[in-house]
């Protein structure tokens, strides 16, 4: 990685381990489950919705097996983890920068009785640590858009997958006809220049040989989900008082309201991502 992709891994690891950031990802964004949501009505609780999204990704891949290998890219506190090892009896790996929201994972996966089932290893997916061909499943939730090397990210995903392994993802993204400049003041909080796209992804995967299984255009689900988080966070900004800063409940709010007129405007996309890597032998 160059000083400028190193520099956004290093900003997405201070963030993420500050208790600002963890307190409120755990207390108010959904849990152990902190990635947008799938919403059936504009007042769903966040949790709710969230645990939505890791089922319908869940449902969508035919390698969940007893045994079966899967990466978790960017965990977060691990629950879809859980939910897969729980159903399926995969052996999932969670690779996650944030050390405050493994101890989480950690905490949750033992809790549950998962521990044989599941590995918490702090990492980024720009070198993710592990040889050739090892897991049969890599998944990631909202976490892609914190690179600055996502074609990086992708070619390493291509280098651990097995033969036939299946790729599912969700990720924001900038419109395909996003205008130049008009995102600034969502990328200045990631310290990035650009986001990933539908266009950007299907291009990539295509350069890598993988297959396209589906791709579920879901974009106003991402408004949606801005715009409950900052609604819930109003709410109960008293409730987090010794746990969450003032300040940085005021730039969270001006974030998410940047986020979603972004997305208002037709400016950002979200959806789900699903490719296969061909069954050939080299």
């Amino acid at each position: 990685m160059n000083a400028a992709h190193e520099v956004a891994v290093r900003t997405a690891q201070t963030y993420y381990d500050s208790d600002d950031a963890d307190n409120f990802y755990y207390h108010v964004w959904g849990g152990e489950d902190i990635h947008i949501g799938l919403y059936e009505s504009a007042t769903e609780d966040i949790r709710t919705a969230s645990r939505r999204t890791v089922e319908a990704l869940a449902g969508k891949l035919a390698n969940l097996r007893p045994g079966a290998r899967v990466l978790d890219a960017g965990a977060g506190y691990g629950g879809a983890a859980r939910l897969l090892a729980e159903r399926s009896g995969a052996q999932v790996v969670c690779l996650n920068l944030s050390e405050a929201q493994n101890e989480r994972n950690r905490e949750f996966t033992r809790a549950a009785g998962l521990a044989d089932r599941i590995d918490v290893q702090q990492g980024s997916f720009e070198r993710i640590p592990f040889g050739e061909r090892e897991f049969d499943v890599v998944w990631s939730q909202d976490s892609f858009l914190h690179s600055a090397a996502r074609e990086t990210v992708l070619r390493e995903i291509d280098r651990v997958l097995k033969p036939g392994g299946e790729v599912i993802f969700t990720d924001p993204m900038q419109a395909d006809d996003c205008p130049p400049g008009v995102l600034a003041p969502v990328l200045e909080r990631l310290h990035l220049e650009s986001l990933g796209s539908f266009a950007f992804y299907r291009r990539t995967a295509q350069a890598l040989g993988w297959e396209e299984v589906e791709i579920t255009d879901l974009t106003a689900q991402l408004v949606r989900h801005y715009r409950r988080v900052g609604e819930e966070l109003k709410r109960g900004r008293k409730g987090l008082h010794g746990k969450v800063s003032s300040a940085y409940i005021d730039r969270m709010i001006r974030g998410l309201q940047a986020w979603v007129a972004a997305g208002e405007r037709g400016y950002l996309a979200w959806g789900i991502l699903h490719f296969r890597k061909p069954a050939r032998a080299d």
